[in-house]
């Protein structure tokens, strides 16, 4: 079985977000890690190698910096590593970046797609489900339970109030949410092995890609606005109703 996980590397979530003079995100000094929702993408995809036989090859998309997670995925139990690694990444949207890893995943054989659901710094859960668009496949969202048995899956997917279960053919995308296993973490063997597997690093020329090829570029990123502060109304309880009132209405014009 030949299994790719697509991984994303994100701010630690107890990271605060800064801007520099440009209006970029500012990563200097910043811890960053795998997103985790991709940690349980990286675990199925291992435990399914684990079971069926099969090779792990994990794609990541960023700056050199995520070498880091592909070298942690690698240590975790993945076979192999692509890294995409252009300027040009810098400002591309989802559906850019889809295409990108479309063109990717159609040289690496195929026959499960792992991912996160989301990814926990900009939430857009958009990749994996254009992916799968751009590669005319099924796919599969918030799987809790994956179930293999030769070509065909059959997943158990979270949706409101309660769960779906689906039966789809190879190859198709899954996309991982929390619950769906325990990731395991990296061994002081994985770690030592990881150094030695193969990581590939390819740029857009490579994949036959410009910056002009892509179909929206993201300028600049801000803050929102800051709350003010909150305000304590003293009085009366009538007398403070009758206050608030007026805030709400005059103020805040909520009524």
């Amino acid at each position: 079985m030949n299994i790719v996980v697509f991984i994303k590397q994100t701010f630690d979530t107890e990271a605060k977000i800064v801007l520099d003079a440009s209006g970029k995100i500012d990563a200097n000094g910043v811890n960053l890690i795998i997103n985790p929702y991709d940690e349980y993408a990286i675990e199925e995809g291992i435990r399914l190698k684990e079971k069926n036989g099969g090779e792990v090859t994990v794609v990541s998309m960023g700056g050199s910096r995520a070498q880091e997670a592909v070298r942690t995925a690698l240590a975790m139990g993945a076979d192999k590593g692509v890294l995409v690694s252009d300027p040009g990444l810098e400002n591309t949207d989802e559906f850019g970046r889809a295409q990108i890893l479309a063109k990717v995943v159609a040289d690496i054989p195929h026959d499960v797609i792992l991912a996160g659901r989301i990814a926990i710094d900009d939430g857009a859960s958009q990749i994996a489900v254009r992916l799968a668009e751009a590669l005319s496949i099924p796919s599969v969202s918030s799987v809790i339970k994956l179930e293999v048995a030769g070509t065909q899956a059959t997943a158990t997917r979270e949706i409101d109030g309660g769960t779906e279960l689906i039966e789809v053919s190879f190859p198709a995308v899954f996309t991982a949410q929390k619950g769906l296993n325990d990731p395991r973490y990296p061994s002081v063997a994985g770690i030592m092995k990881a150094k030695k597997k193969p990581l590939k690093s390819l740029t857009l020329a490579d994949l036959g890609f410009s910056a002009g090829d892509l179909k929206m570029v993201i300028n600049q990123y801000s803050l929102p606005t800051p709350r003010k502060a909150g305000r304590k109304i003293d009085g009366e309880p009538a007398q403070a109703a009758s206050e608030l009132a007026k805030l709400l209405r005059e103020e805040a014009k909520v009524l």
